[in-house]
C-alpha cells in the first residue's frame, strides 16, 4: 500500500499535520463508540464542534470542556452522550470541512464552538461569518437542534473589525433559530479582577483557562446544555 506510506511520510515532515491527523483519528473513533453505545441504552449524542477550547489544550484528559459538562449533565440525571470534535488550531473553514463526517451516524444535535482562532489571525469577518452559516444550515437542515457559542474578538485589528466579528453570532443564532451562548468565556470574562482571574481561572498562556475556569464555564453555559439534550431527546 504505497500510498499509506507516502502519506505518513508527509505527515512526518509537518508535525502541526501529525497532531490534527492524530486529533481527527481519535474524534472519529469516539463517534463509533458513541454510536456502540446508542444501541445499547439510547442516549442523545451531541457533538460539540470546537477548537482548543473544547478539545481541552493543555489539560489532563478527563478536566477538559467536554468530560467536565458530561460529568455535570451526568449528574442532572440527562441521558446524553456528548462527543469532543473539538481540534486544537482550528478555524470555521477547519470545522466546516470535517462537518459531515463529524455529523456522520447517530448525532442528535451540535454545538457550534468556533471562530476564536480566526479572530486572532485576523481572518475577514464576512468569512467567519460564511463559514458559520454554512455550518449552521447544514446542521438545521438536517433537522439537527443547535447551540451556537461565540468567543470575543480581541481589540488588535481594531473596533470595527471586533464588532462586525461578534455581531455574526447572534445574527446567526436569530436566522437558524438555535440555542445562543454569547461567549465561550464569559462566565471568567465577568468576573471583576482581571489579574485574580488569570491567575485563579487560566493556564499560564492567559488564553486558555485551567480546571478551576473549567468549571465556572461548565456551571454556567450547563443549563443552555442541558436545554440542548432535551430539545434532541423530543425529537
Amino acid at each position: 500500500m504505497p500510498h499509506v506510506f507516502d502519506r505518513i511520510s508527509r505527515l512526518a515532515a509537518r508535525p502541526r499535520a501529525i497532531i490534527r491527523f492524530l486529533a481527527r483519528a481519535v474524534i472519529f473513533s469516539s463517534l463509533l463508540a458513541a454510536f456502540a453505545v446508542r444501541a445499547q441504552g439510547e442516549p442523545v449524542i451531541i457533538a460539540v464542534l470546537g477548537d482548543s477550547l473544547v478539545q481541552g489544550y493543555g489539560l489532563p484528559p478527563q478536566k477538559g470542556f467536554v468530560p467536565t459538562m458530561q460529568a455535570w449533565l451526568d449528574a442532572q440525571g440527562l441521558d446524553a452522550r456528548l462527543i469532543n470534535a473539538g481540534v486544537s488550531g482550528d478555524t470555521t473553514a477547519g470545522g466546516l470541512s470535517r462537518l459531515d463526517w463529524t455529523l456522520a451516524g447517530d448525532v442528535d444535535a451540535l454545538v457550534v464552538s468556533l471562530g476564536g482562532n480566526d479572530a486572532l489571525r485576523g481572518i475577514a469577518p464576512e468569512e467567519t461569518r460564511a463559514n458559520l452559516d454554512a455550518i449552521l444550515a447544514t446542521a438545521t437542515g438536517r433537522g439537527l437542534p443547535v447551540l451556537l457559542v461565540g468567543i470575543a474578538a480581541p481589540g488588535n485589528f481594531g473596533d470595527d473589525y471586533k464588532q462586525a466579528f461578534q455581531a455574526a453570532y447572534p445574527a446567526l443564532a436569530e436566522k437558524y433559530g438555535t440555542l445562543f451562548y454569547a461567549n465561550f468565556l464569559q462566565a471568567l470574562m465577568r468576573l471583576p479582577d482581571r489579574a485574580e482571574v488569570l491567575a485563579t481561572y487560566y493556564q499560564a498562556d492567559g488564553l486558555h483557562p485551567n480546571p478551576a475556569g473549567v468549571e465556572q464555564i461548565v456551571q454556567d453555559m450547563g443549563p443552555l446544555f442541558a436545554d440542548l439534550a432535551r430539545a434532541a431527546a423530543a425529537r
